[in-house]
């Protein structure tokens, strides 16, 4: 039985998701600003410690939700209802077992950290231990909303998602409005009212699963062959998380160990703008991804090779729209939304958002390795190959290499992976390496030129926000004849033959 890929599906879902990450950024930017302001710098910087620590766990959401969508994505293709009740209830099952593991650790490691190690002013050590306990709790809570996410965005609900996601954000924002107005503690009255408002949202997942998915049931399931499955797909693809996070983490600790912290927040700074930029392709792709897990389930290989080439292309224009016109200002743009610029933080943006838009190809291809359930040499090869940037950084950095040095070997690494990838992958499921690697080498052809194009057009605009404006528009311009020259022949036609109808309806 073949996968129909329904791309209309895919554009709405998109669009849901996209207007979900607009609100979401704009909100949150303005809580931080309200927060700051009635919590005062010292109990927000507490609040800030306190809540890391409990969230140095939160590296384990991004593993458990792709996981728990790959398993019901490929129930719901096979129609298999029975089987997925059971997997939602075990992934549940799995998730409260983490949560008392998780509980073990921060009641005991933890909390001696926050005693003893934690630079706190003496009247705040109460507060603070008040904070922590209440911010372990909203973590659990948090957890358990990965199962109820994970069945939406298989069952490709995305309307849903991107509404609740807005109802949070708006409802914190007008938590913290409130807040101004308590006499007490507040503090430990905020901790307080987001682990409250987690639990709403919490229960509003609950509900609307409950009501939209009828024929699922909670009920208390355990099967260990199938929990050892879904703990070694967990297992292996998280050691390609963590690789990326020792890998960003290290060349911190690096750079500090041969610069000083000034160094380090430019490098924040330029992981902030490269953060933000890759929303973008993030959003697009998780509303593509449970069509590939559909598509290899019923064994439509072909239509799947050719989903994941369009999301490769598409996920790089859709990343290279903010990230070219950034890179050919990107001395005006930092010098806007900073008062201040520290060394290197230019260099660092640029050749960061330049590694970003290679990384971006990287998702369908991991997708793909997912859906097969043969991850453990992928995530092994791909994790060293990426684990080589500290090593090298710190020989070339002991022999005084410049510290954007590290960054353009990680885009080397980056480039290497690219090819790697795909080739592994081909080591599980036979695919055309000839397609996917001059597509590869089409793409890096398009990085290059439509930044040289930016930054040559770019030098002589004048330094102004309709500079940057004037940029952005020759920038998707040229990036999108350039996907229109890459995308396969009869993508070409297909879009030729929508606008024609298009211009003939409208007339």
């Amino acid at each position: 039985m073949k996968h129909q890929i329904n791309n209309k599906e895919i554009i709405l879902n998109s669009v849901f998701l996209y207007i979900r990450m607009i609100i979401l950024m704009i909100v949150n930017l303005y809580t931080v600003r309200v927060v700051l302001d009635v919590l005062g710098v010292e109990d927000y910087g507490i609040y800030g410690v306190i809540g890391s620590i409990v969230t140095m766990f939160s590296f384990l959401n991004g593993n458990l939700m792709s996981a728990s969508q790959r398993f019901f994505s490929i129930e719901i293709a096979n129609n298999n209802i029975k089987k997925l009740n059971k997997l939602f209830n075990l992934n549940i099952s799995l998730f409260a077992l983490l949560s008392v593991v998780v509980f073990i650790i921060s009641e005991s490691i933890g909390l001696w950290f926050i005693n003893n190690q934690l630079v706190i002013p003496e009247d705040r050590i109460s507060a603070a231990n008040w904070v922590y306990q209440i911010s372990i709790a909203t973590f659990v809570v948090n957890l358990f909303t990965i199962p109820f996410n994970s069945l939406i965005v298989s069952y490709e609900k995305m309307k849903a998602f991107a509404y609740i996601a807005i109802i949070e954000a708006l409802g914190k924002l007008g938590l913290v409005f409130f807040l101004s107005y308590l006499d007490a503690d507040k503090l430990i009255v905020y901790a307080l009212l987001m682990f409250i408002f987690s639990l709403l949202i919490n229960i509003t997942y609950f509900v609307y699963c409950k009501y939209s998915f009828k024929e699922l049931k909670l009920f208390l399931y355990w099967n260990i062959k199938e929990l050892k499955e879904l703990i070694n797909l967990i297992g292996w693809h998280f050691l390609g998380t963590l690789s990326l996070s020792l890998n960003s983490q290290g060349i911190n600790i690096l750079i500090n160990m041969f610069f000083n912290p000034a160094i380090n927040a430019a490098r924040a700074i330029a992981f902030q703008v490269n953060s933000a930029a890759n929303q973008l392709a993030v959003n697009f792709f998780t509303a593509v991804k449970p069509q590939i897990y559909k598509s290899y389930t019923t064994g439509d290989l072909d239509e799947m090779g050719r989903l994941v080439r369009r999301s490769i292309i598409f996920s790089m224009f859709l990343i290279g729209i903010i990230t070219v016109p950034m890179i050919a200002k990107t001395e005006l743009v930092l010098s806007l939304w900073l008062k201040e610029v520290p060394l290197y933080t230019i260099i660092f943006t640029k050749l960061t958002l330049i590694n970003a838009m290679i990384d971006t190809t990287a998702g369908p291809i991991i997708a793909v390795s997912l859906a097969t359930g043969r991850i453990k040499q992928f995530q092994i090869v791909v994790s060293v190959i990426s684990l080589l940037n500290l090593p090298i950084s710190y020989i070339l950095l002991r022999h005084g290499a410049s510290p954007e040095s590290t960054i353009i070997i990680s885009i080397i690494c980056s480039v290497i992976n690219m090819f790697v990838r795909t080739y592994m992958l081909n080591k599980e499921m036979e695919i055309k390496l000839s397609q996917y690697y001059i597509l590869y080498v089409k793409l890096l052809l398009y990085i290059i030129l439509s930044v040289l194009i930016s930054v040559y057009i770019g030098s002589y605009i004048i330094d102004n926000i309709m500079g940057v404006i004037f940029i952005g528009i020759i920038s998707l311009l040229v990036q999108t004849i350039l996907t229109y020259i890459i995308i396969d022949s009869s993508d070409r036609k297909y879009l030729m033959n929508l606008i024609k109808t298009k211009v003939n309806y409208n007339k």
